[in-house]
């Protein structure tokens, strides 16, 4: 069994159940974006929280190894993706990542925003001319050392 494997047994058993993300982050009590990074492969659970994903999924015990384990990061099959809402982000930062890089750099030095330390999060936000998606992310600035 490899963390593909489980991947698709939690996405089949959250269809078959109608389970939602942020009812599975409510019962390992973290935030609803890094709880379905990890059920989608993306992070590693704690013993614990492996506990919880398997038994709320239902899933075999040999699963609860492989949902600890340090995943393979990265997630999409293709260089440019061929989802239509992924594709949307991949336009976002071909249009506005030289903007992020600039305003970034001017604001802050020369480094990045980390992914590691980092947060995220997605909401709903009602509009009259049709509801917006709102994500906010927030990484802390890791500057480039001299030596």
């Amino acid at each position: 069994m490899n963390r593909n494997d489980v991947t698709e047994m939690i996405v089949a058993a959250k269809i078959a159940k109608g389970i939602k993300w942020a009812d599975v982050a409510v019962k390992i009590g973290l935030a609803k974006e890094w709880v379905t990074s990890a059920c989608l492969g993306q992070m590693a659970f704690t013993a614990e929280q492996a506990a919880i994903v398997a038994d709320t999924f239902a899933l075999p015990p040999e699963a609860i190894p492989v949902l600890q384990a340090v995943p393979y990061k990265g997630s999409l099959p293709t260089a440019v993706p061929t989802d239509p809402l992924i594709y949307r982000f991949y336009e976002l930062i071909s249009v506005y990542g030289t903007t992020f890089k600039e305003l970034i750099h001017e604001e802050f030095g020369d480094g990045i925003m980390s992914a590691i330390d980092f947060k995220m999060d997605l909401q709903r936000e009602p509009h009259p001319a049709g509801d917006r998606v709102s994500i906010t992310m927030s990484g802390k600035f890791l500057p480039y050392k001299t030596y």
